[in-house]
């Protein structure tokens, strides 16, 4: 099986297209919570406020967040291969008892524990894929592995015709899930396989220990410029993805399986094209200045912010195509910024700190997350007007515009991080 040879030049974009799906089943399994809110919640009256459905969202992330640099170390010490398997196992088992939970705790439990298993997939997932994609395709693999995420996003906003249809159902959905990530896991472990590492490079990933790890990554002012920076446009992602489809239902009158649609449809579209022109921009960019993948990513953020506010206006405009169209216009922004964040890191990190870094990343942008969640969710209930909601976040997200400039990249694409003995 000499296609399974990881020296071959194209495996590296196998593991790239292993991954896709990977990343689909676990963004699929967010986005279908968002997208059957209205069912779950009748289903399980003990929800009760919106208060209470934003703390579900929350105690995903907050477990997704505290576990990543956990889940991020293992994938540096040990074995990415390892590590991405058996989050995708756990992930399948999860995902089919969430179909099974019947009250409020019971659905706080599956989704923390939901959490556990996808802090282990995304640091290792990205490190694997900049292991294989030195400089002159990084983005561009990258943004290739994202689009897996879109697509998630894209099938979860059709969940909400399911959820409404008598004979499936929201439980339906989640089974089926379940099953075929089991079905997935086999297959992904036999062909995946590490990247061809030096003798040099393992010794000194064995020798890292979590401390020495934290002091390298905490001694870089450009890595803790980037985890502001991958925080606070972050906010505003979480808030689209996982309020919007209810948004748009309530400020438009339609239907649960609209809403989903128009909430992720056209903007997940936006943001597979800009995924894939982002990242061709800043990989061409790049060849001119180390900064090009930072400029890249920065006009991402701007469009992101400015479309914020105009998502948050169009429910007194009346028109839904409105809406969509900020929509559109903020999956633009969150193709190029979502592109770029692991190959920004790979400039300013060794490799074997990556995933680490990139979990720690998770690990405070995640945790606001949980925060914005919850607090939208009590604006909300305090009936805080939705253009002001907004206005936050977008104000929010222009600053960090700011932080990402400030970034200085040590490692450029012809010269390769050095191994620590």
């Amino acid at each position: 099986m000499q296609f399974l040879d990881p020296r071959r030049p194209g495996y590296a974009w196998l593991v790239v297209a292993l991954l896709v799906p990977v990343a689909l089943l676990n963004y699929l399994d967010r986005q279908m919570l968002a997208s059957m809110k209205f069912s779950i919640m009748q289903d399980i009256p003990g929800i009760g406020s919106e208060a209470n459905w934003g703390k579900i969202l929350a105690f995903f992330k907050w477990t997704y967040a505290f576990l990543s640099p956990v889940g991020g170390y293992l994938a540096d010490r040990f074995s990415r291969r390892h590590v991405i398997s058996g989050s995708l196992l756990v992930w399948s088992a999860v995902t089919w008892a969430t179909a099974h939970a019947e009250t409020f705790p019971q659905l706080l439990v599956t989704r923390a524990v939901m959490g556990v298993s996808e802090a282990f997939y995304i640091p290792a997932a990205l490190a694997l894929i900049s292991d294989y994609h030195l400089g002159p395709t990084r983005s561009r693999a990258v943004g290739a592995h994202q689009m897996g995420i879109y697509a998630g996003v894209i099938l979860g906003g059709f969940s909400g015709y399911a959820a409404d249809h008598p004979e499936l159902g929201w439980r339906w959905m989640f089974e089926l899930c379940g099953i075929a990530g089991l079905l997935y896991a086999l297959p992904l472990f036999v062909l995946v396989r590490n990247a061809p590492a030096s003798a040099a490079a393992a010794e000194a990933a064995q020798r890292t220990s979590p401390w020495g790890s934290l002091r390298e990554l905490f001694g870089n002012v450009s890595f803790i410029l980037l985890v502001l920076y991958f925080t606070l446009p972050a906010m505003a992602g979480w808030i689209v993805r996982d309020w919007m489809p209810a948004i748009l239902k309530a400020e438009f009158g339609i239907g649960q399986g609209k809403a989903g649609v128009s909430a992720t449809l056209f903007w997940m579209l936006a943001a597979i094209a800009a995924a894939l022109g982002g990242g061709w921009l800043a990989d061409r960019w790049s060849r001119r200045t180390p900064r090009g993948r930072i400029y890249t990513s920065a006009i991402g953020v701007f469009l992101m912010a400015a479309s914020m506010m105009g998502v948050g206006y169009s429910p007194q405009t009346g028109m839904l195509a409105i809406a969509v169209a900020f929509l559109v216009v903020f999956g633009v922004g969150w193709g190029f910024f979502d592109t770029n964040n692991m190959p920004i890191l790979c400039q300013i990190a060794r490799p074997q700190v990556r995933a680490t870094g990139y979990g720690l990343m998770n690990l405070v942008s995640i945790s606001c997350g949980g925060i914005a969640d919850w607090g939208f969710g009590h604006l909300r209930d305090l009936r805080i007007p939705l253009l002001a909601i907004f206005g936050i976040f977008a104000g929010v997200a222009a600053l960090s515009v700011v932080l990402v400039l400030l970034i200085r990249p040590r490692y450029t694409d012809s010269t390769p991080a050095p191994v620590r003995h």
